[in-house]
């Protein structure tokens, strides 16, 4: 049973150890791709400061680089947990392994000395001339081979677990030395988190000076998003109308009678139902609809970076990227409109079976209504204003009823 119990032992070390250093180099990109990220926002953040933005866009990008940094001392938090782990576990392997490695030495030296004194060759034949018949001669001739063969064995076991605990050792420094690596950059980390939160900080007194322009600004705003968000939904269910009236003419049903639950949702075809599970299936996977950039606003309902009782709300989620950069598709599908909402504001709507994406704030648009999109194909050029930033909003919907777009995209 004893027996049983270490090899089961073994094993689970054994397949831990093996298991870190998948998890350690999935942990290593993430934290590179943070890095990246961190990177291309602080030099967004310099650009804004050189062009002498307004100083709530750069209370925004700056509460974004407190998060990408806070990402990644969670990611080196993990990694130093693994490798805790790790060294525990080495740890474990080389007592046990100096355990094994004592009672072998031990009862080698016991087999030494009892080989000593019975190294007298006559003594040996004494041993075999002794015996009460040739089957018990036979016997012990045979006892004194395997008696050499286990010593020998015995030999070669001690060397193969004095290798193992060298490699053990081994492991436990490098393991140690990672983790000296990782701590250093942990607290590398913290120090920057800090030096941005006072940078915020500063950025957030430099603005409270004129708090009522910028709480008229923000109630400007919000109407206009509200305003839009109404646009939007209107223009769906007019859509959606003419949808269902066209395939209840071409059935020769009745289209679901206006004001009602039924008239708010597509009628889909078996077209239809394979194009909406295909989308839905692909929930959390889905690309950006720009090839760079990062969320300066997420979605939802969150407090304002300086006057924390005002809200602000978000029915999609906007993306900040690279001056003219261009939207594209996150999945294939039908262009079910081209909106003008503004001279410099465009909006497209594709459809998916009954969930619809939509892409605001574009300048110049490169598809038409009935048009069909591949996944990542180019819809237009996102707007970039006079001060040089450009920032999609995108919005997932299920017929009228909107969506949160960051559960949907592969963030």
């Amino acid at each position: 049973m004893n027996q049983f119990l270490k090899i089961v032992f073994f094993f689970f070390i054994t397949s831990l150890c093996f298991a870190q250093p998948s998890e350690q180099q999935k942990l290593e990109e993430r934290k590179a791709q943070i890095l990246k990220e961190i990177s291309e926002n602080k030099s967004r953040l310099e650009t804004e400061k050189k062009k002498e933005k307004s100083v709530l866009t750069q209370i925004n990008q700056q509460k974004q680089l407190i998060q990408l940094r806070q990402k990644l001392l969670n990611t080196t938090a993990k990694q130093t947990r693994i490798l805790s782990d790790e060294i525990y576990l080495t740890q474990l392997e080389m007592n046990k392994l100096n355990r094994e490695l004592k009672v072998l030495k031990e009862d080698y030296e016991k087999m030494i000395v009892k080989s000593y004194k019975s190294r007298n060759e006559q003594s040996r034949i004494m041993f075999i001339l002794s015996s009460e018949n040739f089957l018990q001669a036979y016997k012990r001739i045979q006892y004194m081979k395997q008696y050499a063969g286990f010593r020998k064995m015995q030999g070669e076991e001690i060397k193969d677990k004095q290798t193992k605990l060298l490699q053990a050792e081994k492991r436990l420094s490098e393991s140690k030395k990672e983790k000296e690596v990782v701590l250093a950059q942990t607290e590398k980390e913290k120090q920057e988190l800090e030096k941005e939160k006072q940078e915020q900080e500063r950025l957030v007194k430099s603005i409270q000076k004129d708090k009522k322009k910028l709480a008229a600004e923000i109630t400007k705003k919000q109407k206009e998003a509200k305003d839009i968000d109404a646009k939007i939904k209107k223009l769906i269910a007019a859509e959606i109308a003419a949808a269902n009236k066209r395939n209840a003419e071409k059935s020769g049903t009745t289209a679901p009678k206006a004001g009602t639950t039924a008239a708010s949702k597509f009628v889909l075809s078996a077209e239809g139902k394979v194009a909406s599970d295909n989308f839905k299936a692909n929930k959390g996977k889905l690309p950006w609809p720009v090839v760079k950039g990062y969320v300066s606003l997420p979605h939802g309902d969150q407090p304002h970076p300086v006057h924390k009782n005002l809200t602000i709300h978000n029915s999609g989620v906007e993306i900040s990227t690279e001056p003219g950069s261009s939207a594209r598709a996150v999945f294939g599908g039908e262009v079910l409109q081209v909106q003008v909402i503004s001279a410099n504001n465009k909006a497209v709507y594709i459809q998916h079976g009954d969930f619809i994406t939509v892409y605001l704030n574009l300048s110049s648009v490169s598809v038409t209504k009935g048009q069909k999109v591949n996944i990542k194909q180019n819809i237009g050029k996102i707007h970039t204003d006079s001060s040089g930033k450009a920032v999609i909003k995108f919005l997932v919907l299920q017929n009228t009823t909107t969506l949160n777009p960051e559960a949907w995209l592969n963030m």
